[in-house]
């Protein structure tokens, strides 16, 4: 049974082994800090990490998930409105709320499924959502999620002649228009030019709602994301964002917003009604990931200055990134297959990258994604960029 489709996802994995642009796993057996152990490799710069404050393996996290899993077992065993429903969800949406400066949150189980149930929830036939093109996988899925009726509009990235163009095509018929962004893009690392998508939606009537998800706890002043970064704080419509990345790492996602948005999630978003509540660990963790960083903004400048000095070291050393305040830092590479070669040949140097290319990126934009952390010291930095220019050179001369 089925024969022609086993026989297509061979040819299909052939051709992309052919090509190498195969994607193989690399199998970590410590956590993922500024230096990490993998299997065959050892000790390793770990420069591909959403880990960027550090907090995945800080002690004090560890220690309220252990109390947590303790308290109220692996997991929640049950969609929120039945029986997954546990007083620390409460707590941490109260806290998620209070650090965004919204009206309320609530969590999901990753900001894959926030996104993919708020948009989708919001909009009706005869409203529109309006996408930045680079926008992360989720954000589209969620657009693509929404009924038949609701139009769904593109605009070139970070344009916002281009997003007004699109702006008076989706409001001439009415309905509420929804400008959907991320607020530091993941393949980029450019941040949104808030300022003008806000004017604009005041001007049009709109909605925007902003993934913050590479921006929470790494730009702003206390790691409040994209909003703080403009002094905008309180002028965003709905902020998504994920527990998995600065937040300690462990995962879950929230929306934020609204008290009004929040109650209709409860109600309609279908991720929220048909999938398990976020395991109560994981919620413990990521409280204690945003007490922490309420306590110690320093961690945040700390990141800071290692960000600025990543990239006035890689300038040093006459290699081009793409520029941006934010923690992600891409080397253009075009070549899928090259950018993949070169991040084995800095894995076998000791530095961990990843090569990404098609689909994760446009075809022709491939590229060596780095990801500053705290937990990487400046020795570790210094190391980094040697190794980059050493195989940088050898891939030249090939």
């Amino acid at each position: 049974m089925g024969s022609r489709l086993y026989e297509r996802i061979r040819a299909q994995l052939g051709s992309l082994r052919e090509e190498g642009t195969y994607k193989e796993y690399q199998y970590l057996v410590s956590s993922a800090s500024g230096r990490s152990t993998i299997e065959r490799y050892g000790d390793v710069v770990m420069l591909c990490s959403n880990n960027y404050l550090g907090l995945a393996d800080h002690p004090r996290l560890i220690k309220k998930g252990i109390e947590a899993l303790k308290k109220y077992g692996a997991g929640a065993a049950s969609v929120r409105f039945i029986c997954g429903t546990y007083d620390i969800h409460r707590v941490l949406e109260h806290k998620v709320a209070q650090f965004l400066h919204t009206e309320a949150a609530l969590t999901y189980t990753s900001c894959w499924n926030a996104n993919t149930a708020v948009i989708p929830a919001l909009l009706n036939p005869g409203d529109a959502v309006i996408s930045d093109e680079l926008n992360h996988a989720s954000i589209i899925d969620g657009c693509r999620l929404v009924s038949k009726g609701v139009r769904r509009f593109v605009y070139s990235h970070a344009d916002l002649k281009s997003l007004e163009e699109k702006l008076k095509e989706a409001t001439a018929e009415g309905g509420v228009a929804l400008i959907v962004t991320d607020g530091v893009f993941s393949m980029e690392g450019d941040i949104a030019p808030l300022p003008g998508i806000i004017e604009l939606a005041r001007r049009y009537d709109a909605v925007v709602m902003v993934d913050d998800s590479h921006a929470t706890g790494v730009i702003g002043d206390t790691g409040r994301g994209t909003a703080e970064y403009y002094d905008m704080l309180g002028q965003v419509d709905i902020i998504t964002g994920t527990f998995g990345k600065a937040l300690g790492g462990a995962g879950g996602g929230f929306v934020a917003g609204p008290q009004e948005v929040i109650d209709l999630c409860i109600q309609r978003s279908r991720p929220h009604l048909f999938s398990n509540s976020l395991p109560p660990v994981l919620a413990a963790i990521a409280l204690a990931a945003l007490e922490f960083l309420e306590e110690h903004p320093e961690k945040v400048h700390s990141l800071h200055q290692k960000v600025k000095y990543f990239r006035d070291q890689l300038k040093k050393a006459g290699i081009t990134a793409l520029e941006s305040d934010s923690a992600i830092v891409p080397i253009m590479i075009y070549d899928t297959a090259k950018a993949i070669r070169i991040a084995a040949r800095m894995l076998e140097e000791g530095v961990y990258v990843v090569g990404f290319g098609y689909p994760v990126v446009p075809e022709g934009q491939a590229r060596i994604r780095i990801q500053v952390s705290d937990a990487l010291t400046y020795d570790d930095i210094d190391y980094s960029i040697d190794v980059l220019k050493r195989v940088l050179n050898e891939s030249s001369r090939r």
